[in-house]
């Protein structure tokens, strides 16, 4: 038995029965939707056509959302159907990143994520979603795609269907008849501010915030026919004007461009500040420990036994940091222990919890042991702890990797990304001490050493990330608004400018001494932040449907 949708676009007439059929039967807040109708006007006039697409949850094969959530709060049934228990869920947010297709959203009433889920307590008792039985030109059907006998089995065996982005290798099981890329491809319409025919200009509950900055500060008709008006001209070429005149409002609204006409509010981003910080505080807590840990392991300095106990200290106080923005980050913080005690093993957000807890536990174990004195258990336990150490620094890009919806953080050198930032950012805290505490000039040598490797490599990896062939559009745009769009001024400026290339000139040119390890530890630290915060946010400006 495997539940699917078929979605006729040749009878859908845009009445929005579904949407609020599924709202009233399953209680869904203003501002939220688990099912909507997409609205992209198409043609120029009088040769127009407005397309409908019924977006909501695929009900994946292979559902990603499942993958990456941490306390299997989504799970797939033995029917197909991809459904969620709300009283595990965390509000992580994760399987709102891994979602292709933006089928999930954070109820603003309870804080937990929430997405169509097949009217699954229907289905229990053999009737069919709410959306199927009232839409009024039976542009929805549902059932059994394991049934020959079934109508959406006939349908599929014998009608040309489409489904969305399939090169994600998720297997929908949601499929259009008679569709259209400039419905269904999110980036063949640019998602605005505004929509003329929208009656949600604004999100409500967790991304009310994040919306009404996206939103116009006057947001009447005229504005929006002046703002749409204006961009339709840029985009004609001077020969077309000489040929048909300057665009009317009419050719502007349904003009040679597809535009959206109704779409849902966009969520905006996601992940903001706390997972940024939460990144750059888990590199300095890795690093403190890890960079003294290579100094003695190797014999390339000798590290006194103060800044040893700095390492332990500022590697616990930042993991502590660490621990504390990602509670911050979660919309359900009284359920984070779940993430421990209800883990979903698959997910690297259990994963890294776990080794942020073990390192955190090592930590403090090789703390007593050498205020104990038993030097023979230290170096054995110093190789575990360096282990978990990069565990912890590098985790992240397989969780970012797991979502899948943000193809940007697909990239194969995020991990080397990760690590560099971590050796990086302790050479440069440990710069920094080298103010407050007196050091030997073999370790100031090695510190200076580190801190000029990181950055080489850091451009070389930043340089690999943001020029490769990128396989998807997704990509290439995320890519594009780094270094040409959006972002390009903190990228250009205060990334490579700042943070990389201005300390690497003092730590070649300046004498290594306290205040040139000082001054350039404190300029790469700003720098890993910012870069952080760019490769953190950029992606997510790219809207799912």
């Amino acid at each position: 038995m495997k539940y699917g949708f078929v979605i006729d676009n040749r009878k859908c007439i845009g009445c929005h029965a579904c949407t609020t059929a599924c709202k009233s039967e399953h209680d869904v807040p203003v501002g939220v939707n688990r099912t909507w109708v997409k609205q992209v006007e198409k043609g120029e006039f009088p040769d127009t056509r407005r397309l409908f697409s019924v977006m909501r949850c695929n009900h994946c094969t292979d559902a990603p959302c499942v993958e990456i959530c941490p306390t299997e709060a989504l799970y797939v049934r033995k029917d197909g159907i991809v459904d969620f228990d709300k009283d595990r869920c965390i509000g992580c947010k994760s399987c709102m990143q891994a979602c292709p297709y933006d089928a999930l959203y954070i109820d603003p009433e309870n804080h937990t994520a929430a997405k169509c889920n097949y009217c699954a307590h229907r289905v229990d008792v053999g009737l069919e979603p709410a959306c199927v039985n009232v839409c009024p030109e039976h542009a929805i059907i549902s059932g059994d795609m394991d049934d020959p006998t079934s109508e959406i089995t006939e349908l599929l065996s014998r009608q040309q269907v489409k489904v969305r982005k399939p090169e994600k290798g998720t297997q929908p099981n949601l499929f259009y008849i008679d569709a259209d890329d400039a419905s269904l491809n999110p980036t063949a319409t640019e998602r605005e501010a505004d929509y003329l025919w929208s009656s949600q200009s604004r999100g409500v509950g967790h991304f009310a915030k994040e919306a009404e900055k996206m939103a116009f500060s006057n947001g009447d008709l005229i504005d929006a026919l002046m703002k749409t008006e204006a961009a339709e001209k840029e985009m004609r070429t001077d020969q077309d004007i000489a040929e048909n005149g300057p665009s009317k409002s009419i050719d502007v609204m349904l003009g040679k461009k597809a535009r959206r006409a109704y779409d849902v509010p966009d969520k905006g981003v996601l992940w903001g500040w706390e997972v940024s910080a939460y990144v750059w505080t888990k590199a300095i807590a890795a690093g403190a420990f890890l960079v003294p840990f290579l100094a003695t392991a190797f014999g390339f300095a000798e590290v006194n036994a103060t800044a040893q106990w700095l390492g332990l200290g500022i590697g616990l106080l930042f993991l502590a940091l660490t621990g504390g923005l990602l509670v911050m980050d979660l919309d359900r913080p009284d359920r984070f222990l779940n993430v421990l005690l209800r883990p979903q093993w698959g997910s690297w957000l259990v994963k890294g919890g776990y080794a942020i807890t073990a390192y955190g536990g090592l930590l403090t174990l090789l703390a007593g042991m050498s205020w104990m004195g038993w030097d023979a258990l230290v170096t054995p336990t110093n190789w575990v702890t360096a282990v978990i150490a990069v565990i912890v620094a590098i985790y992240t890009a397989f969780l970012f990797a797991q979502a899948k919806g943000r193809d940007f953080w697909q990239s194969p050198t995020l991990a080397i990304h990760m690590l560099v930032h971590s050796l990086m950012a302790g050479a440069a805290v440990f710069g920094l001490l080298s103010l407050v505490i007196t050091s030997g000039a073999d370790w100031m040598q090695f510190l200076k050493y580190v801190m000029l490797t990181g950055i080489v490599v850091n451009l070389f990896t930043m340089m690999i990330e943001l020029t490769m062939t990128h396989p998807t559009d997704d990509a290439r745009r995320t890519v594009e608004m780094i270094t040409k769009g959006r972002y390009k001024n903190k990228f250009w400026a205060g990334v490579l400018a700042f943070g990389n290339i201005l300390p690497l000139l003092l730590l070649f040119f300046m004498a290594t001494n306290a205040i040139s390890l000082a001054l350039a530890g404190g300029i790469i630290l700003i720098g890993i932040y910012l870069v952080e915060d760019i490769w953190v946010e950029a992606p997510q400006r790219i809207p799912l449907s």
